[in-house]
């Protein structure tokens, strides 16, 4: 069993490493590519994204709540109001939605 724990641990490192080093020893040049180009810069919102629709769902007690907060939080972006009102106005609708609304 103790033996597991270095082989997985030797393969995330090897992973990992393959993933940081690999691009920067492979690409030496500009990238010119139109597609790779978007593609590359689109990564860390889609990354930002993945990780973080699932966590507004699951951090409130009703996942209910979560998406209407969600819904309210796009629309009030779509207004053009910045990250903290729309903070703020997810915030309060999710704690209006489980004070007064939904029941646990």
């Amino acid at each position: 069993m103790q033996h597991n724990k270095y082989i997985y641990l030797a393969i995330m490192v090897f992973t990992i490493f393959l993933i940081r080093v690999l691009p920067l020893t492979l690409i030496r040049k500009e990238i010119k590519n139109k597609f790779i180009r978007s593609f590359l810069y689109y990564v860390p919102y889609i990354t930002l994204a993945v990780m973080t629709f699932p966590a507004i769902l699951e951090a409130t007690q009703s996942p209910i709540a979560g998406l209407v907060a969600l819904i309210c939080g796009i629309i009030a972006a779509c207004f053009g109001l910045g990250l903290l009102p729309v903070a703020c106005i997810s915030c309060a609708v999710v704690f209006i939605l489980e004070l007064f609304i939904i029941p646990m």
